[in-house]
């Protein structure tokens, strides 16, 4: 608990204000002092914002049964979530999106994520894919990647963030490997394509080489379940990519045109 206030950068008196706890009984549980009820444990999580699996953990650490389900993304139960995550990737289609875990490992995708893998190494594409080899390593996306320094400092900028905010050390791993990725420094370059009126930045976009040196142009939006209550649900991620011109867009339906049935 201790460990989650400071990674918040919050102080034991400012957790109990908001937790509307004394700071001195915030203090016993964190020295061991005090065995913290369940309902105690929940509501300091909840202030501290600490994801789902994270609860579940700390509640078996205090001796406790864990709160919220947990199922394979696979699993029966987890039916409702998965058509609902396959009516948003086929909306999206001819326009490539992906569905990640909270390890940014690939769970499923739309017809249209062919044409940003084209020529990928066949082992990165071996199951678990995760989504940052992908992207980062040399043999995957990132050659035909124009402006690779801008989208490798924001991908690894995002994969610290999540991991500060998780406390995952699977995802420390994954940031340590894509980080010794050779790759260029960030260099300023950015699409004029991506600026408001008054030069202000408005998104990073992947601007990919595509055939004999035609430029594809594409911005990303993330979504995610708002109010899950399931682990896995909780951590899934909905990346939906969007042409920023209209002959990326062109290219995009005429790639998918030629694709065989589903």
């Amino acid at each position: 608990m201790r460990a989650w206030r400071e990674r918040r950068r919050l102080s034991q008196m400012e957790l109990a204000l908001e937790a509307d706890v004394s700071a001195r009984h915030v203090s016993f549980i964190e020295t061991g002092r005090a065995r913290p009820s369940p309902e105690m444990i929940l509501r300091l999580a909840t202030q501290l914002d600490v994801p789902l699996r994270q609860r579940n953990r700390l509640l078996l650490a205090a001796g406790y049964a864990p709160a919220f389900e947990q199922y394979e993304f696979d699993a029966p139960e987890m039916e409702p979530v998965r058509r609902t995550i396959q009516s948003i990737l086929d909306g999206h289609d001819p326009y490539p999106a992906l569905v990640v875990d909270g390890t940014w490992e690939l769970l499923a995708s739309n017809r249209g994520m062919g044409l940003l893998i084209e020529g990928v190494s066949p082992e990165l594409l071996e199951p678990p894919t995760n989504v940052y080899r992908l992207a980062l390593h040399p043999d995957g996306i990132a050659p035909r990647i124009v402006n690779l320094g801008e989208c490798r400092d924001h991908l690894l900028k995002r994969l610290e963030r999540q991991f500060v905010l998780s406390g995952d050390p699977s995802l420390k791993s994954l940031l340590d490997e894509v980080t010794a990725y050779p790759g260029p420094a960030l260099d300023g370059a950015h699409d004029p394509g991506t600026h408001a009126e008054d030069g202000s930045e408005l998104a990073v976009p992947v601007r990919l080489r595509h055939n004999e040196g035609e430029e594809l142009t594409f911005i990303s939006t993330l979504a995610t379940f708002g109010a899950a209550v399931e682990v896995t649900a909780s951590e899934l991620s909905i990346e939906s990519f969007f042409p920023l011109d209209e002959r990326t867009a062109e290219v995009v339906r005429e790639y998918v045109a030629h694709l065989p049935p589903t």
